[in-house]
């Protein structure tokens, strides 16, 4: 029987680097000596496509209640395992879960490899904020939200399926602490500071041998001033229709500047054992 761990997930809560991540594996795997078109990158589907769900299924998903699909979501993976010969890249921002029947949705039969990106929550909330259309005060309880999804209106039919998210927190802890996977945890500031070290152990993780030249050209043409200028240049088609930019800003720690007071507290609140744990708090608990 063929192995069918070809999968490699590229998880993260929204906003955490996932697609900057996806720019500099295009860059990586094409070898071109020009920068990767970022609306033609390479092949990153998102786990939630309703199209990859059709054409695996042979269903339609506009007929089936969303529990429904979660329980047949496993299956889409294995199919799209069992018919690719190399690896499959699938950018995920579930969170890791099992459906109604007990059964892990990403799992272990098809995965090769998880790269969990992590940012700072407060960074996120300032950059979900803008993604979402919504204020600042709403994006932080979204984010202590264990019940929020992406995608769950039954009314309307989205090009993607529906996505639990979790909390914030919840879903950083469902892909590391919960899942049997191999999990390679990369925090955005680690991709920012270093990204050479950074980039380099995520695609030995994954199993994916590239000299440091083509590593360090990667890198340079997945520079974020690169992603700007051709957002500017022709948009972004990943880009949600409310919003201006896709690429806001791009930095670590935009949230001293920009996040009122009371509003990081409340976040260094909810979320206080998982930025303690992933350096984002010190031992007095304030933030870094």
């Amino acid at each position: 029987m063929d192995d069918l761990r070809k999968i490699v997930w590229l998880a993260s809560y929204p906003k955490s680097g996932n697609t900057w991540f996806r720019v500099f594996l295009s860059n990586l795997l094409s070898e071109s000596d020009q920068p990767a078109d970022i609306n033609n990158l390479h092949a990153t589907p998102i786990a939630s496509s309703r199209e990859l769900f059709d054409e695996a299924t042979g269903l339609s998903s506009a007929e089936l209640t969303l529990d429904e699909i979660d329980i047949l979501r496993p299956g889409v993976y294995s199919y799209a395992a069992r018919n690719s010969k190399e690896i499959l890249f699938q950018k995920v921002h579930d969170a890791w879960l099992l459906t109604s029947t007990g059964k892990a949705m990403f799992n272990l039969d098809v995965t090769r490899a998880v790269i969990y990106f992590i940012r700072n929550p407060l960074d996120v909330a300032l950059s979900f904020s803008n993604h979402l259309n919504k204020s600042l005060e709403h994006t932080i309880q979204v984010m202590t939200d264990d019940s929020y999804a992406f995608n769950s209106s039954q009314n309307k039919l989205h090009i993607q399926l529906r996505q639990r998210l979790l909390s914030w927190s919840n879903h950083v802890k469902s892909w590391v602490d919960e899942s049997d996977l191999p999990v390679l945890v990369i925090r955005y500031e680690d991709m920012k500071s270093d990204p050479f070290n950074t980039f380099s152990k995520a695609i030995d993780f994954i199993g994916i041998s590239k000299s440091e030249q083509s590593i360090r050209r990667a890198i340079q043409f997945s520079d974020f001033k690169e992603i700007q200028k051709q957002e500017a240049e022709k948009g972004f088609k990943e880009k949600p229709a409310k919003v201006k930019t896709f690429f806001r800003k791009g930095i670590a720690g935009a949230w001293k500047d920009e996040m009122p007071e009371d509003l990081v507290k409340q976040i260094c609140t909810d979320h206080a054992e998982i930025m303690k744990r992933f350096g984002y708090l010190d031992e007095s608990r304030n933030p870094i």
